[in-house]
């Protein structure tokens, strides 16, 4: 027993290596650093709270990019999580090339939005793109998707939307869960199809639909490649995101110090809203188990 408990500490070693260097000492760093003047060419000086007073005393740039941030949140996670829901629960009856339809829905989630993407992003949105032209077919007017705020934040939020996969299959996992008893038993009860989901799936669901709440919640705050890569943060910083701005701080501006504030702030966000949804939790997720 013993030899086998040394024999996994040896094969665990690489990933605690791992670990060590490229999490835990980046992200102890990052901390001692937003308290520094430290530009990377210099030795870091140590001012205090200094970054932290200015960002939020004088930095209308935090301002403008912590609100597109937030409301970039606030769209996107619901909207994905209604939408992945949606198709999982189409998924999950038994029709002819689901699995076809299953892989198809998943590659968007795969592609990301890398390069690639937002050439095509890009292609559909632009001013004579096939949205525009589409509309134009119908007889509506051509609207502006990079040149207006609400526009250019609307397409990265679908960008965002778009890849619903990954939240789709773990639903999809969650619905062949679900015991077909308690379904035979509402239908003998006379419930309707909308009826059912209302009352046997979600309720079933609600453990996963927290999961996956978390999962989109923290990723939607560390969005980067969307709106660097189709918009730029533009029009008039409408949607520069905060991983930009830390970003761009940290290897436009070369000021670590306040790149690593600005890190914190995001981090220390997202544990607030991540701890508001642990706390509510009870009120609104069903486990079978009670939880325990």
């Amino acid at each position: 027993m013993k030899r086998n408990k040394y024999t996994g500490l040896f094969y665990l070693t690489p990933w605690l290596i791992g670990i060590c260097f490229f999490v835990i000492y980046p992200f102890l760093m990052s901390f001692y650093y937003s308290f520094t003047n430290y530009s990377l060419l210099d030795e870091p000086a140590f001012i205090g709270f200094d970054n932290y007073i200015r960002m939020f005393t004088n930095d209308p740039t935090f301002w403008v990019s912590l609100k597109a941030t937030i409301k970039f949140v606030i769209f996107t996670v619901p909207l994905k999580l209604i939408f992945a829901l949606f198709i999982a629960y189409i998924m999950n009856f038994k029709l002819k090339g689901i699995g076809f339809f299953r892989t198809a829905y998943y590659i968007p989630s795969i592609l990301g939005a890398n390069v690639a993407i937002a050439v095509l992003w890009q292609f559909l949105f632009k001013s004579d793109g096939l949205i525009n032209m589409a509309l134009n077919m119908v007889g509506m007017d051509s609207i502006g998707w990079f040149s207006s705020p609400n526009g250019a934040m609307f397409t990265i939020v679908l960008l965002r939307i778009w890849q619903f996969g990954s939240a789709m299959v773990i639903f999809l996992n969650a619905l062949s869960e679900i015991p077909q008893e308690l379904y035979e038993a509402s239908s003998i009860d006379g419930a309707s199809k909308f009826r059912q989901f209302f009352s046997v799936t979600l309720p079933q669901l609600t453990p996963i639909i927290f999961f996956n709440l978390i999962l989109q919640l923290v990723q939607a705050f560390q969005e980067f490649d969307g709106p660097f890569l189709v918009t730029g943060g533009g029009p008039m910083k409408s949607t520069y995101l905060l991983p930009m701005y830390i970003y761009e701080s940290a290897f436009k501006n070369f000021d670590m110090g306040y790149s690593g504030a600005l890190s914190w702030v995001l981090f220390v966000m997202i544990m607030i809203f991540t701890t508001i949804l642990f706390k509510t939790s009870s009120k609104w997720v069903f486990y079978a188990d009670g939880g325990k």
